[in-house]
């Protein structure tokens, strides 16, 4: 069925639902098929412990590393934020992931932003299970705001502790909606 709704061939389909597997999106049961893998709260709190720890450390070593063309992109990211609606969760969490992206980038370590990856994947597909539950996102992308200033000015500490507060009230959000 995804061959023939996506138009392509069996090889890049299933590479891609291996890839899923591999980042515990799909689950694959051989001589049964592939299954969405489950996601409940016991998971948010344990993808959200493991986020605070690893995003809070990208965010330390992007102060220290991040190149100025990685810090200008966050800065267009910032300005796009300011031109979105407050109602637009998708078009913010957009945002969100784009954010996250290149901080994951900027600490320049291939391992590091592999794993935070996967977290943050695992995360916005708990925030789409209460997406219709859930506030204004707003507050929580204008932390990028604070965030990339310490990044900008060189502040490993403050970044760490900037994202790592981001990332709890973001689960605290997710928590009372669900």
């Amino acid at each position: 069925a995804l061959m023939e709704d996506l138009q392509l061939g069996r090889t890049p389909i299933r590479e891609a639902l291996q890839r899923l597997a591999s980042e515990g999106l799909v689950l694959l049961a051989p001589r049964r098929g592939m299954f969405v893998a489950d996601i409940g709260i016991t998971d948010l709190q344990k993808i959200f412990e493991l986020r605070m720890v690893l995003e809070g450390f990208c965010a330390r070593l992007a102060a220290d590393r991040a190149t100025p063309e990685q810090l200008a992109q966050m800065e267009i990211v910032i300005q796009e934020l300011a031109q979105l609606p407050n109602d637009d969760g998708r078009a913010l969490m957009g945002i969100d992931e784009r954010f996250h992206e290149l901080i994951y980038e900027a600490a320049d370590n291939e391992f590091l932003t592999d794993t935070a990856r996967r977290l943050h994947a695992l995360s916005h597909r708990i925030w789409h299970l209460v997406l219709d539950r859930i506030g204004s996102v707003r507050p929580a992308m204008e932390q990028h705001i604070s965030i990339a200033a310490a990044l900008r000015a060189g502040e490993g500490t403050e970044a760490e502790r900037l994202l790592q507060q981001h990332v709890a009230e973001f689960q605290q959000q997710i928590k009372a909606a669900v």
